[in-house]
């Protein structure tokens, strides 16, 4: 009798076999670890986005600049064709002697416009009036190449400027005798990568463009072509 028992108890332990109607009961742990391994891979980054085509100022200037300089000015080899060489982002902020915490803010906001991270600009010399020491930070700077450059330039020409406030185009006098070209920006707010909502304080920057230019007239003539808004 006790053998008939615990023989009875054996068989009441043992887990009965899922029925045949049954199959689909032992899928949801499954189906969880499939939607967790989905969801990891939405989650990871992609890979970086491979640049097929050159920026469309760049195509602008290979396509249709270089032959209109040319005609212009009676280059005989393409070569001698003005083109740009680097674009300068330069912030000075003289509140920066009383509240560095506003260098901060100018990094990163020259980051967004830029796509590139800035660097520090100090103080080359003490000045006692201005409570300025030697080795102080005093602004930022960016300087751009390459296929960075031509980017910014054309979002600068054709989404920045337009949106500054009564724009009647600018200064085609802004050459330093060398075809290298300077614009003074009140606001930084004009570029669109900048939040209203999200900077402290409304800053200027100066934007220097560099060109392999010899004369003013030389390099006034390569911005125009490219889409400077020269005002008449």
């Amino acid at each position: 009798m006790a053998d008939d028992k615990k023989k009875e108890g054996a068989k009441a332990a043992k887990p009965a076999a899922p029925a045949a109607g049954n199959k689909g009961a032992a899928k949801p742990a499954a189906g969880r670890r499939s939607a967790d391994k989905t969801s990891k891979s939405e989650t990871a980054p992609g890979p970086e986005i491979q640049r097929t085509e050159p920026p469309r100022v760049k195509s602008l200037y290979d396509k249709e600049v270089i032959a209109k300089l040319q005609k212009e000015f009676g280059y005989k080899n393409p070569n001698q064709v003005p083109k740009l060489v680097k674009i300068t982002l330069n912030m000075g902020l003289g509140e920066a002697i009383g509240n560095p915490k506003v260098i901060d803010s100018a990094i990163e906001e020259l980051r967004l416009v830029s796509g590139q991270s800035p660097v520090v600009t100090k103080a080359k010399k003490s000045i006692a009036t201005f409570k300025l020491r030697e080795g102080q930070k005093i602004g930022a700077m960016v300087t751009l190449r390459r296929e960075k450059m031509w980017e910014f330039f054309d979002r600068f020409v054709s989404f920045a400027l337009p949106r500054v406030r009564d724009f009647k185009g600018v200064s085609p006098r802004a050459f330093d005798g060398r075809g290298n070209y300077s614009v003074g920006i009140r606001e930084q707010i004009i570029f669109p990568e900048i939040n209203y909502d999200k900077i402290d304080k409304i800053k200027g920057l100066n934007i220097s463009i560099v060109t392999t230019a010899r004369t003013d007239e030389e390099g006034r003539a390569l911005l125009r072509y490219l889409g400077m808004p020269f005002r008449s």
